[in-house]
């Protein structure tokens, strides 16, 4: 009996100890390094939720990103489970090129902090069309970057600028010319952005203007973030290293269409390919963030965003500008019972409206560029070479707000109506 009772022990005892082994060894025959990695939620895709990289866990060095990369694909893990891994690979390998540190890169610390990123950011789109020129998003996305870049340094270091006089007042004396051409029932037509501009200019602050600033921001490094990979990718990787973004559930058959169109060599798929990217940023990545931007304090959002619009000069060549591209026109009835026409140079919609801005972007920008491209190289590649601080710099129409809506409020014109 008590040798069996020790034989038992015995047993138990091996079983205990071998059950402890099998605690310690187990996680390095069955898991690997990668696996800490695995299904990670992109929970920082969106900027708007804090600075950096995708997920708060994963490294920032890219070596041991595309170390960890290629483990998972050796272990053949499907590539959903690793698409955080894969995400912040490119985005890390995109911002090391552009000289961004993505660790530190917070878009609510304003116009200022951000503003070598601003220029890097730009800079490398234009490269990237000057190195590939089938890449026109990047190009155009460069161009524009300097007008949006050079009203967000406007509007910081004028912080108070809807404290100072003159823009609400300015707003007020275009309904005022309105109303006295055509009479009350003509103001109730104007856009809404200026409505709320004239109404809201006084209540507008500076802390408004930060909240506003820090959103357009965190736009920007959506765009940034969500397209700049996928460029990067195709110009290292080509086709294969996009293939793997689909796999990974990052985009969908839409955008591996565009991507076959941009490489395919031919001029008409290469500008709907571009144009279905474009598509992507306007409504995937930023159209929500545009609508909460609006909304922000009922009238204030939609004053500072219709202004944004009024003030934009466009850089590519032959486009015109938001308030020449649909002008208000308020059709009315004079005293002596003529049909009238009044025009006020000032857009009739507002760029924060999805529907508006790509109506724009697609009358305007995409076939303008387009034509550029393809006809007009030398000249494009000229303004792309220019260092982009200048670019940058040359870009400020803010701070020009009350001369533009007094200039408005003087070239209303009143014509008859046709037929």
């Amino acid at each position: 009996m008590r040798i069996s009772a020790m034989l038992r022990g015995t047993g138990l005892a091996l079983v205990t100890l071998f059950g402890i082994g099998l605690v310690a060894t187990a996680p390095a025959v069955a898991s690997s390094e990668v696996d800490r990695y695995l299904d990670l939620p992109l929970v920082n895709r969106d900027a708007a939720q804090g600075p950096g990289g995708v997920h708060p866990d994963l490294p920032y060095d890219r070596a041991e990103l595309g170390r960890l990369l290629d483990e998972a694909r050796s272990r053949g893990v499907p590539a959903p489970r690793y698409a955080a891994l894969l995400f912040q690979y490119w985005l890390v390998d995109v911002t090391d090129k552009s000289g961004i540190d993505l660790r530190a890169w917070d878009p609510r610390a304003g116009v200022q902090a951000n503003r070598d990123n601003l220029i890097r950011s730009y800079r490398y789109y234009e490269d990237l069309q000057l190195d590939h020129r089938e890449l026109q998003w990047a190009g155009m996305g460069g161009q524009v970057g300097a007008d949006f870049g050079g009203g967000l340094i406007d509007f910081e270091l004028a912080g108070n600028i809807y404290g100072l006089p003159g823009i609400s007042e300015s707003a007020r004396a275009v309904l005022g010319t309105v109303e006295q051409a055509a009479g009350p029932q003509a103001v109730a037509m104007l856009p809404t952005g200026l409505l709320a501009l004239a109404e809201a200019g006084p209540r507008i602050t500076p802390e408004d203007l930060r909240y506003i600033i820090g959103m357009i921001l965190v736009m920007q490094k959506n765009i940034f973030s969500d397209l700049m990979p996928m460029h990067d990718a195709y110009v290292t990787g080509g086709l294969p290293a996009l293939a793997e973004f689909q796999a990974a559930g990052l985009f969908g058959d839409d955008i591996m269409g565009a991507w076959r169109d941009i490489a395919s060599g031919d001029g008409g798929r290469i500008a709907t390919g571009n144009a279905t990217l474009l598509r992507r940023e306007q409504q995937w990545v930023i159209g929500r963030q545009w609508d909460e931007t609006r909304a922000y304090k009922g009238s204030v959002g939609e004053a500072i965003t219709y202004l944004s619009g009024a003030a934009g000069s466009p850089s590519v060549a032959g486009v015109r500008p938001p308030r020449e591209f649909r002008p208000v026109r308020i059709p009315f009835t004079a005293a002596d019972g003529r049909a009238m026409l009044l025009t006020l140079p000032l857009p009739d919609w507002n760029w924060s409206v999805l529907d508006a801005r790509w109506d724009y972007i697609t009358t305007e920008l995409l076939p303008k560029y387009k034509f550029q491209v393809e006809n007009n190289w030398p000249a494009l590649e000229a303004v792309m070479r220019t260092p982009y601080e200048i670019q940058l710099e040359s870009h400020r129409p803010i701070l020009n707000l009350p001369q533009l809506l007094e200039s408005a409020a003087r070239e209303t014109t009143i014509t008859p109506a046709e037929g």
